[in-house]
């Protein structure tokens, strides 16, 4: 089968709903493919539900205007659409005197971001309010919330298919090709069928460098200073703890390399989980083990010293998708559009790990934003 359309998006993530729903909302015709049986099954569905204030990105970064932007539209779109959400504020705690003046240096970025409610809290003020804390102080975080991600992907799909667009499950990339007005696009599957389309935006996830390169490889001559990014996986597991939480708001230690450091977040019921941790590794093994609850322990401890020994139970493990090693300085959202590679009508999308639930509609707007007669 031999079809035609003017946009594809691949990949049925929260990001790629979401921009599908802005292309197809600015009248395209979109297709969406997706290599699994359901919409956000991988980062989308592997993660802590958190709506991100706009904290801890550099000034000036895609992850820092998109999330502060971002987060405003979702908490906006989620009462449109009566979307499960929760602003119920955090804190991040120092766990040490010497972790006082990492929590100034989180304040003035978050400050050089646009986020200005950020409060400065003592020892006894943090403990007042959360009494189970261990802390030498902490930031509160008023705009931080949860969010049912789910119910968010059926909404942006629904809107999505509201103006026309169509969604593709079961159906991986095999090949992209690039043709003289557009791209054409060959899948696999049960029913593989090859598409053309004028604009193409790579949405994949944890694929997206993987379908980045089949169709670079054919544009050597076209686009020989152009990189792309190089793609690395860090795991991250989570535990559910066993009982009552002891929290009412989300609770935080200050950052570490590769993520957020193990804390604690909760969902629209109640529950508490704890996690992520930073696992750097080269294959996709979602298990969670329970030998790893020993490290949990020892971080949650150092801010909760009443955990109980016994009370984590292993829950699920995400994949963030990286564009920067271990070693490396946390790199950007990479959104790669003509201007980067030359070519015309496709944009890639990379290491759009947290807080790329947060900024997905912001997200979607500056995708839009870059294609021609958006």
């Amino acid at each position: 089968m031999s079809e035609s359309c003017e946009t594809i998006v691949i990949g049925a993530g929260i990001v790629g709903l979401a921009i599908a729903r802005k292309l197809s909302q600015l009248g395209h015709d979109v297709i969406i493919i997706e290599a699994e049986d359901q919409i956000g099954s991988q980062t989308s569905a592997r993660n802590s539900e958190v709506i991100h204030a706009g904290i801890y990105y550099p000034k000036g970064s895609l992850k820092a205007r998109l999330c502060v932007a971002g987060r405003d539209l979702l908490y906006d779109y989620c009462q449109s659409h009566n979307i499960g959400c929760q602003k119920i504020g955090k804190l991040i705690v120092a766990t040490s005197m010497d972790q006082m003046s990492n929590l100034h240096a989180i304040r003035s970025k978050a400050q050089d971001n646009g986020v200005q409610d950020l409060q400065c809290l003592s020892k006894s003020q943090a403990q007042a309010m959360e009494p189970a804390l261990k802390s030498f102080g902490a930031l509160y975080s008023p705009l931080t919330g949860i969010i049912d991600s789910h119910a968010l992907m059926l909404a942006l799909l629904g809107d999505a298919e509201a103006k026309g667009a169509m969604l593709c499950l079961n159906t991986p990339v095999l090949k992209i090709e690039t043709r003289p007005n557009g791209f054409q696009v060959a899948t696999g599957g049960a029913t593989p069928f090859t598409l053309a389309c004028k604009n193409l935006i790579n949405a994949a996830g944890h694929g997206a460098i993987k379908l980045a390169k089949i169709m670079h490889q054919e544009q050597k001559d076209t686009c020989r200073s152009y990189h792309l990014p190089k793609a690395y996986l860090a795991k991250g597991s989570y535990f559910q703890l066993a009982g009552k939480a002891p929290f009412k708001h989300l609770i935080y230690p200050v950052p570490e390399p590769g993520g957020l450091g193990v804390h604690l977040t909760l969902d629209l019921a109640g529950q508490a989980k704890f996690g992520p941790d930073v696992e750097w590794t080269e294959q996709m093994d979602s298990r969670v083990y329970e030998e790893r609850s020993k490290s949990f322990y020892q971080a949650i401890r150092t801010y909760w010293p009443d955990l109980q020994e016994g009370s984590l139970m292993p829950d699920y493990a995400g994949f963030r998708p990286k564009i920067s090693g271990p070693t490396e300085e946390a790199a950007d959202f990479a959104i790669h559009g003509p201007s980067d590679h030359g070519i015309e009508g496709y944009i890639g999308l990379y290491g759009i790990e947290s807080p790329g639930l947060t900024a997905c509609l912001a997200i979607a707007n500056h995708v839009a934003g870059q294609l021609k007669g958006a």
